[in-house]
């Protein structure tokens, strides 16, 4: 294969949920360094870098090896920053990739068999210019809810009679852990999910997007337990 694969890793220094998340201790290691092995073993990915304006998360992704080739702007660190702006902007700072893969630190169980098999499965495909990892979700949204004065109103109405799990509609949820894209049609699009993005399905164990400290535990658990 010719073309030319960078893979970003962004890691803004702030997090409201759990402080420091991106350098918290996970199983032994910092959160990020999981990211940062994984996508080090890939067969595809051409260049490995960070995206971060945190002095001591470029310090601790270089001692596992992750290029930091830029300090990202503050202005592209804040609370309100659209998560596309700091990809687009490391794209623009490390020109001349044909495909543009990101991942994002929180997806500490997701393996360099799920990086590898997303990149494929766009590669593979025809008239396919982004592709996303998705998971099936463990409750339907077919079984769920709106309350509208206190009354039960369902979300998707079609199905709310049927009582078997098997006999609904598959459905798949975006689990954050893998993004890929032609470089071009990203900035053209400025934006992962399209009518042209496809999904990579992942299995609901490797799955975990760490957004509180119950999801931290569950991750760090696993790790220790089955990984």
């Amino acid at each position: 294969m010719n073309s030319k694969i960078l893979a970003i890793i962004p890691a803004r220094g702030g997090s409201k949920g759990i402080p420091r998340k991106n350098i918290r201790e996970l199983s032994g290691k910092p959160l990020i360094a999981w990211t940062i092995e994984e996508a080090k073993k890939s067969k595809y990915i051409d260049r490995l870098i960070l995206s971060t304006e945190d002095d001591e998360i470029i310090e601790v992704a270089k001692q596992y090896g992750c290029e930091v080739p830029f300090k990202r702007p503050i202005e592209l660190a804040q609370d309100d920053t659209p998560g596309i702006d700091p990809v687009l902007h490391a794209i623009e700072q490390c020109p001349g990739y044909d495909y543009v893969v990101l991942l994002q630190p929180t997806s500490p169980l997701r393996t360099v068999d799920d990086i590898d098999g997303c990149i494929e499965q766009l590669l593979s495909s025809d008239g396919t210019n982004f592709c996303v990892s998705v998971t099936e979700p463990e409750k339907s949204p077919y079984w769920m809810y709106i309350l509208e004065d206190e009354r039960m109103v369902p979300l998707l109405p079609k199905h709310t009679l049927v009582t078997r799990r098997q006999d609904l509609p598959k459905v798949y949820a975006l689990n954050g852990a893998i993004y890929v894209a032609k470089t071009e049609k990203l900035i053209e699009e400025k934006s992962f999910l399209s009518s042209n993005t496809s999904g990579y399905i992942m299995p609901q164990e490797r799955s975990f997007d760490i957004d509180t400290l119950i999801d931290f535990s569950i991750c760090d658990l696993l790790k220790k337990e089955v990984y």
